[in-house]
């Protein structure tokens, strides 16, 4: 009699850790179910928390005019300003702007700090491989700046033996690296540094992006010359983490619409001082 009770208990505190070991075993594969589905339902920067959080943000440095600077009152103005303003406006948001070191911006963009990066950034094959693009809603490419008066700088080939500057982490840098036999190349922070040091001679020749330098031209003609041809042909997009396709989708169809209907050639006559997409 004792040994059927005793078997009758084991066999009942078999069946109660049998059914609380099934009853966790359902519980966590139900909130592993909801976690994988709210996972694959909300991406973040994605297009739904654009719209949900009221705001877009962009990123940017701050110190690239004509396409992103601040004015005398320290507000941001530029070219991919007012961009960013009108897509904004379509999406049915407000723009915010976060200013980063332009060396980082991929790797801000990717934390997520921001959800696109909205400055003068060239499309490349690498950069591709880390983010997506929307445009591109402008082309450009690199041009060498000397100092106004210098005639023995003309072409690429005159910088053998110099000093060549460029901004760190650009496609600008890249390009300057290309030319052969310069004596250093000099990365900095902030075109207006590298730009600087030429005005002083700490550097023989800057590489900067074309409106760039259009703009320090068309400002500053007694400083500074624009050699020609250009160095390179650069397509400028918007940076978009990779899973964040409907938002580059949305992006992508403002900014081409932008273009059919003129209104990226009056941003572009208005902030470059030409029509950048009826002149090359």
């Amino acid at each position: 009699m004792n040994i059927i009770n005793k078997g009758e208990k084991n066999m009942k505190n078999f069946k109660k850790i049998t059914t609380l070991i099934l009853t966790v075993m359902f519980t966590g594969a139900l909130f592993a179910g909801c976690s994988s589905t709210q996972n694959t339902a909300t991406t973040p920067n994605s297009l739904d928390t654009v719209k949900k959080a009221g705001t877009i943000r962009f990123g940017l440095d701050d110190s690239y005019p004509p396409f992103e600077s601040r004015n005398d009152k320290n507000e941001l103005v530029g070219f991919d300003i007012d961009l960013g303003n009108k897509i904004a406006e379509k999406i049915g948001v407000k723009a915010e702007y976060i200013t980063t070191d332009f060396n980082g911006i991929i790797l801000a963009l990717k934390s997520p700090k921001f959800d696109a990066i909205l400055s003068a950034l060239s499309i490349t094959d690498a950069r591709k491989k880390e983010i997506s693009f929307a445009g591109p809603y402008l082309m450009s490419g690199q041009v060498i700046i000397v100092k106004a008066g210098n005639t023995t700088i003309k072409t690429s080939a005159d910088l053998k033996g110099k000093i060549v500057a460029a901004q760190l982490g650009s496609t600008g840098e890249e390009a300057a690296k290309k030319i052969a036999g310069t004596k250093e190349i000099k990365s900095y922070d902030k075109v207006p540094e590298e730009l600087q040091d030429l005005l002083i001679g700490r550097v023989d020749a800057v590489v900067v992006d074309k409106p760039v330098g259009g703009y320090y031209i068309a400002s500053k003609q007694d400083q500074y010359k624009v050699l020609s041809p250009q160095l390179t042909e650069e397509p400028i997009g918007i940076g978009i983490k990779t899973e964040n396709t409907d938002l580059q989708k949305e992006i992508q169809s403002i900014v081409d619409g932008y273009q059919k209907d003129g209104t990226l050639s009056k941003l572009s006559i208005k902030w470059f001082g030409y029509d950048a997409y009826t002149t090359k």
